[in-house]
């Protein structure tokens, strides 16, 4: 059992490290970030994922 929240909602998750919900939304569709949707809208996101965008994101500038 996981000790560590691990699915945010993508509000939550682009607060959490300061980008744009629109980065964090082209991530999930280009399938970098895994996600929980309901219909058609994106839930929850893999807040593991997005740290490791992120990571990649500052080293590539």
């Amino acid at each position: 059992m996981s000790l560590v929240k691990t699915w945010y909602t993508p509000e939550s998750a682009a607060d959490k490290f300061g980008i744009q919900i629109g980065q964090l939304q082209e991530w999930v569709k280009e399938g970098l970030v895994r996600s929980e949707r309901e219909g058609e809208k994106v839930v929850r996101v893999n807040i593991d994922d997005v740290r490791l965008e992120v990571e990649a994101m500052v080293q590539r500038s």
